[in-house]
């Protein structure tokens, strides 16, 4: 770039642009939660929760201890957010933080337990699977499911904000989409997973298997503010499975216990229990070879 006066110029027109007085018009906001630091966090996490997977010289204790901090330091960032807090000190913030991160932790080995039932659940229904440990060591929907775990922690805990970034990072790496605020149960099933929506106020059962492309989403986001905190997505009960490029849509939808979606079904609707259904496709031929 060989031209400064030209450089200067742009500088000094959005160095004037900054002071619109807009949301976007923020600078130096030193107190929000960091990005970098919370991919470091997962990468912490990850590393306690599935030790034998992450070796290196550090002991757990060193590792919980690492961790701890870490995330007490991004969870009190992420308090200033909270409107209700708004008039608490930092100091006061900072030990709400502590005492936040120590229930978060302490939750750490019923999370695991659920993990393992997770990595069962790819384990059995993938057999393309070599070993729960390839489970572990490459699956992206396991990665997924890990974070979202996590974050759901920290959303039953009060945390805002950073759940959403974790399950974020998540997404940006794998192509899948939970939100932190959904409900998800045990032995939970993501096989492939890129293009996977789970909405807010999902509630997904035990023995659920989802495949790439199915979005469990909102019938309808035109009143805006209006929807926060109603139930918007869909209820899928114990033992579903929902096929690629579902969409499933609306807080009054209930997929019943034991039912199969097919690929491509879009459905607004509920389905009793022990349901198929299947988009038909009168285009479709086959044709055999013509024998010689």
């Amino acid at each position: 770039m060989n031209d400064p006066k030209r450089l200067a110029a742009i500088a000094s027109l959005i160095e004037a642009d900054y002071g619109n007085g807009r949301e976007i018009d923020k600078r130096n906001e030193t107190g929000l939660p960091v990005r970098r630091a919370v991919k470091s966090v997962i990468r912490d996490l990850n590393r306690i929760v599935y030790a034998g997977y992450c070796p290196d010289a550090e002991e757990l204790p060193a590792r919980i201890a690492s961790c701890a901090e870490e995330l007490s330091a991004q969870i009190a960032r992420a308090l200033r957010l909270d409107p209700a807090l708004a008039d608490r000190s930092d100091a006061a913030l900072g030990a709400l933080a502590e005492e936040k991160t120590f229930a978060f932790l302490e939750r750490l080995t019923a999370v695991r337990a659920l993990l393992d039932k997770d990595v069962e659940a790819l384990f059995e229904g993938d057999p393309a699977a070599e070993s729960k440990d390839a489970v572990v060591i490459t699956y992206p929907g396991l990665f997924a499911i890990s974070v979202y775990r996590y974050a759901h922690e920290l959303v039953l805990l009060g945390v805002p904000v950073l759940p959403r970034m974790m399950t974020e990072y998540a997404h940006s790496k794998t192509g899948i989409d939970i939100n932190p605020g959904a409900k998800i149960g045990e032995y939970f099933f993501i096989d492939h997973g890129t293009g996977i929506v789970i909405g807010e106020t999902t509630e997904i059962g035990d023995h659920v298997k989802i495949y790439q492309g199915v979005t469990l989403g909102a019938l309808s986001t035109r009143d805006g503010r209006g929807l926060v905190h109603k139930k918007r997505h869909p209820t899928i009960e114990d033992d579903v499975t929902i096929y690629s490029n579902a969409s499933i849509l609306g807080g009054e939808t209930v997929i019943g216990k034991g039912s199969v979606i097919g690929g491509n079904v879009f459905l607004t609707a509920s389905v009793p229990p022990n349901t198929k259904v299947y988009r038909r496709s009168d285009n479709a031929r086959l044709e055999l070879p013509k024998e010689d």
